[in-house]
């Protein structure tokens, strides 16, 4: 009962700090102000983190972390002069489109060498099928030459000799026509490996027109056109705008309790007033700050989990071009599945922006959820759900 009593006069004296903050500005010779300072703004926050966390439910647990998103980073696959880069920092990007191209003279030089090869091919197939078109006429003659003095010989018009060499003839021609089709089945072979090496220099050409792998923001340019980049070396990093989560550090015995997709509720330090859902999304198996031996129940109590709470993708979807990674908050979870939310951290969030009508290079997919500025006008008249 006494501890209960100085909790409520603790916070009525907050209280009243803020609203003295609030209503006397820190100008001398100016009078009362009714416009909030930074330093009033700041003691309202801690006052509803205090409270929330003084009122937290049996059940429901809480831990600071800070807003991320997945990182990928654009590179070559290989070496070359950048010859440009097509975003900046802070560029909205869609899968696919392109990021920066790089040139590469000896490639396409020996592109232009591979396609005189397939075309060497091709006129050695069609010489090769000419001569089996001959060579197939000479054949035939040959061989009814040779069937016709097979006949003369029973009957003795033609003498051995001339016999023998109509049968040398249709041999020689049979030869011929064997040899000429091994030669087209070389040629058609010199046309596939030539084709595949067109294909395979294409192949690297294409790659060094670099493009978006997925939908998000550009974070970093950390390569300028003209300048020569290595196979590897990362020429862009961009924020996967669809993969949006807070990451925060819970006791075992809190961590224990949860399970992949159990509700939470996340609060930013710039936007107190909204309450944003997620979901757990991954829970470490192994434990961070882990003492070197663990052999008492109170070291035991020391371990620390990582747990990422993902932000609804329907939220970022709404919420896409205010969205700001690395934000500060608090995330909330519950160890207890019948535990209800309390009123406190039920889903509030500001007005969705007017869509407007996107450009070419605006990602029209799915997005992150935006931070609300506290300054805007969508602050001052949420719209809770």
């Amino acid at each position: 009962m006494v501890t209960f009593r100085r909790r409520v006069a603790t916070s009525a004296l907050l209280l009243g700090v803020g609203t003295w903050a609030l209503s006397v500005s820190g100008e001398p010779k100016h009078g009362v102000s009714l416009v909030p300072s930074a330093h009033a703004q700041g003691l309202i926050r801690n006052l509803i983190a205090r409270l929330r966390g003084q009122t937290l439910p049996d059940g429901v647990v809480k831990s600071n972390g800070r807003i991320e998103a997945t990182q990928v980073d654009v590179s070559s696959k290989y070496p070359g002069r950048l010859a440009e880069v097509t975003v900046e920092e802070g560029s909205p990007v869609t899968q696919g489109q392109v990021i920066a191209r790089i040139s590469s003279p000896e490639y396409e030089a020996q592109l232009r060498a591979a396609q005189a090869d397939v075309r060497k091919a091709n006129d050695a197939l069609a010489a090769a099928e000419a001569e089996i078109v001959s060579r197939q006429s000479a054949l035939e003659f040959a061989k009814s030459d040779f069937e016709r003095g097979q006949e003369l010989m029973k009957t003795g018009f033609i003498t051995k000799q001339v016999f023998e060499q109509r049968k040398r003839n249709f041999d020689s021609a049979a030869a011929a026509v064997k040899s000429f089709t091994s030669q087209r089945d070389q040629a058609l072979s010199h046309i596939a490996n030539s084709e595949a090496e067109v294909d395979r220099i294409q192949s690297i050409i294409d790659d060094l027109t670099l493009v978006s792998p997925r939908n998000g923001r550009v974070q970093y340019q950390l390569a300028r056109a003209g300048e020569v980049v290595a196979a590897g070396a990362p020429i862009v990093t961009i924020l996967d705008l669809t993969d949006v989560y807070m990451t925060i550090f819970l006791p075992a015995a809190d961590a224990g309790r949860l399970a992949v997709g159990d509700e939470a509720r996340i609060i930013l330090d710039p936007v107190p007033d909204y309450v944003i859902p997620a979901s757990v999304s991954f829970v470490a198996a192994d434990a961070q700050f882990t003492p070197k031996t663990v052999e008492t129940t109170d070291e035991r109590a020391k371990l620390m989990f990582r747990t990422k709470l993902k932000i609804d993708p329907q939220i970022l979807q709404q919420f896409y071009t205010r969205v700001k990674t690395g934000v500060r908050g608090i995330g909330f979870v519950r160890t207890k599945a019948d535990v209800e939310w309390p009123a406190d951290l039920q889903v509030k969030l500001p007005k969705a922006p007017e869509a407007k009508t996107p450009d070419n290079k605006a990602p029209q997919a799915t997005a992150p959820a935006a931070q609300p500025d506290a300054k805007s006008s969508e602050t001052k008249t949420p719209d809770a759900k």
